[in-house]
């Protein structure tokens, strides 16, 4: 078989296929023979050259969808936003229905890996809080959030927003998840930093069923 000289090509082709069936049938319901008969013609070993898993698969999906469309850096294209505005704006963005957030709430699901959750723990660490950090600076400088310890409040920032909130790491009711959104709410507020008005909390709860795992 002659080797393939667009490796890239056959990863979109994967990755499209995924897409598709994660969102038209759901990531728990889709099997790795249902992406590789959407592949369009390709074959399993080429699936495998690429991927071990269908959690490497989403994982991937997830990543590719956050930088073809990286809030962080929309928001430093909004000049006209303060630090403060541009956390509640990115908020606001996370809790929207796109096919970015619906892959986020179906990662959730992989948590149960451990390898997937360890990719989770690092994003988080490396990505997540150090963009919600410099944010956070800028807010600072321009009077609209009041801290001395911007590093210490993006990492608090990160664990409150993705990880206490989720039912695979803290499992929880409908209504425990409803009162912890509610005291998240109260902490960023008394902490200066409040990212979480009635209308992102309203549409966060509307949508809190989508991640309830069993």
């Amino acid at each position: 078989m002659p080797r393939n000289k667009y490796p890239e090509e056959t990863v979109q082709k994967i990755l499209d296929a995924a897409l598709h069936l994660f969102l038209e049938k759901g990531y728990e319901q889709t099997t790795i023979l249902d992406i590789v008969e959407n592949m369009g013609g390709m074959t399993r070993g080429a699936f495998y050259h690429h991927f071990k898993s269908k959690e490497e698969v989403l994982d991937a999906l997830g990543d590719k969808l956050f930088l073809d469309n990286n809030p962080f850096e929309k928001l430093k294209q909004q000049t006209d936003l303060t630090g403060l505005e541009k956390l509640k704006y990115f908020m606001q963005q996370s809790s929207e229905d796109t096919d970015s957030r619906k892959i986020s709430i179906m990662s959730v699901q992989a948590l149960q890996s451990p390898a997937f959750l360890k990719k989770f723990i690092e994003d988080n660490r490396d990505i997540i809080a150090p963009s919600y950090q410099e944010i956070i600076e800028e807010g600072v400088k321009d009077g609209s959030i009041q801290t001395t310890h911007p590093k210490l409040l993006s990492q608090l920032l990160a664990f409150l927003t993705n990880f206490w909130t989720l039912p695979t790491i803290y499992p929880s009711s409908e209504e425990e998840s409803i009162e912890r959104l509610v005291f998240i709410k109260e902490i960023t507020d008394k902490l200066g930093v409040p990212i979480l008005d009635d209308e992102i909390v309203s549409s966060i709860i509307e949508n809190a069923a989508e991640i309830d795992i069993e």
